[in-house]
């Protein structure tokens, strides 16, 4: 059932939604106001009517948990997801001197000119990034973007406070608490960064011996983006109650604004025309250890058995 509520979602949208033009220029079908619930008890939710990549998603979300901003450890991680925004600030700079990409984006990749030069270029960065630190320090950075806000929200009196941390130790002493809550949208901070964050904040809930969360996101592109949030949210709750000696309860995902982008229309319908099948567990090596002393080998899933991947552009 859990997978369901997100082919209903885009159902949905597809059948309910309003054509809007967006920032990217490709145009979306959107509905403002929505909310999914799963329940994690009745497994992982990886969606299985498309392979979507849990290394990535892990690898991610372990970026945020250290409060970095940088994506040198994300390539390192064979992790390219961030890359665009970065490579942006780049191609738009005057220490740049290749090929004009001034209009880069994927929907120009029909052009197999500009799409091989792309490419090129893309490479280029990806080296520089992960073999010269000053360059990785100058255009790798994205900013003030999750994790900084996650893990060092900076004050007007210029203390930091690390908000999941005080979260984490408040659902251990306090866990009735109305007040475990982390957000990602600091107002000051949002003109320096590369993308001001679509998962704005998140609360966490303890009943019965079991810990939910809610996320809401005021952005949700549903066919790229949204399942690899699902499954980043569910996954940080399964971290945080394992920290706490707790069960899983529900993950519950409201948004703002979830939308398909008009060039996805083809890809979803693919996606519904297939059968789900039963989800995967995850699996966390460590019982009861940190979640800021975990490594990238110590969570995996098991019983991932999906249907292929399908490709989409993404918008920048």
């Amino acid at each position: 059932m859990n997978e369901q509520v997100y082919l209903d979602l885009c159902r949905h949208v597809l059948h309910n939604g309003t054509d809007k033009q967006d920032r990217t220029g490709t145009g979306t079908r959107s509905v403002f106001g929505y909310q999914m619930r799963f329940n994690l008890q009745e497994g992982f939710p990886l969606l299985t009517t498309k392979r979507v990549p849990f290394r990535l998603i892990w690898s991610e979300l372990l970026w945020f948990l250290k409060g970095d901003t940088n994506i040198r450890f994300l390539l390192e991680h064979n992790n390219n997801i961030w890359n665009e925004w970065a490579f942006d600030t780049w191609v738009n700079s005057e220490a740049y001197n290749g090929p004009d990409m001034t209009d880069f984006g994927l929907r120009r990749l029909s052009d197999e000119t500009f799409a091989e030069a792309y490419k090129v270029q893309m490479d280029r960065f990806k080296r520089n990034i992960l073999e010269d630190d000053d360059f990785a320090d100058e255009f790798g950075d994205l900013g003030s973007v999750y994790g900084k806000q996650w893990r060092e929200w900076t004050t007007s009196k210029h203390d930091s406070i690390d908000q999941l941390k005080e979260v984490i130790e408040a659902i251990k002493s306090n866990p009735d608490s109305r007040r475990h809550i982390v957000t990602a949208w600091n107002p000051e901070d949002v003109p320096g960064m590369a993308l001001p964050p679509c998962h704005t904040m998140f609360q966490f809930y303890v009943q019965e011996g079991r810990l939910s969360c809610q996320l809401y996101q005021r952005s949700g592109d549903i066919f790229l983006g949204v399942p690899f949030n699902i499954a980043s949210y569910a996954l940080l709750t399964h971290l945080v109650a394992n920290e706490c000696d707790l069960e899983v309860g529900e993950f519950i995902h409201t948004f703002g604004d979830a939308h398909i982008y008009h060039n996805h229309f083809s890809q979803v319908d693919e996606q519904l025309s297939r059968t789900t099948k039963p989800l995967p567990e995850v699996r966390i090596d460590s019982h009861g250890a940190s979640i800021f002393d975990l490594s990238y080998e110590d969570v995996t899933v098991e019983g991932y058995d999906p249907h292929p991947g399908i490709k989409a552009p993404v918008a920048v």
